[in-house]
């Protein structure tokens, strides 16, 4: 499935905040992340993960499954990012019979100077 062309969740996003974790464990390898691609796929990176998304769109919210690994063992979930009315979005996270946090993502912005 493809997006539609207005979907406004379609970008790289840097998560900035989860309700389960602090900071430092999000940007522990890397600094946290979420893709939402325009083909039906995404990522999504934060702490020691690394997963693939499989996205269903609507106009203010993606829906998803995920699948990748975590520590090297693998891990799947599903969930989904809503847009908020500050242009933000909040990820609804969950990991297959186990824990299930809040993401709160901001988009993220070229920082190439001129």
């Amino acid at each position: 499935m493809t997006a539609s062309e207005g979907c406004p969740l379609l970008g790289r996003w840097r998560i900035v905040e989860a309700d389960l974790w602090d900071r430092s464990y999000l940007d522990l390898v890397a600094p946290a992340m979420i893709a939402i691609g325009t083909d039906g796929h995404g990522e999504i990176a934060f702490g020691a993960l690394q997963a693939g998304l499989d996205l269903g769109y609507s106009q203010s919210l993606v829906h998803f499954t995920w699948a990748g690994f975590e520590e090297m063992d693998e891990v799947s979930g599903d969930g989904n990012a809503e847009l908020l009315d500050d242009s933000t979005i909040e990820t609804t996270f969950a990991y297959h019979n186990g824990d299930e946090a809040v993401l709160k993502a901001k988009r993220e912005t070229s920082s190439t100077a001129c």
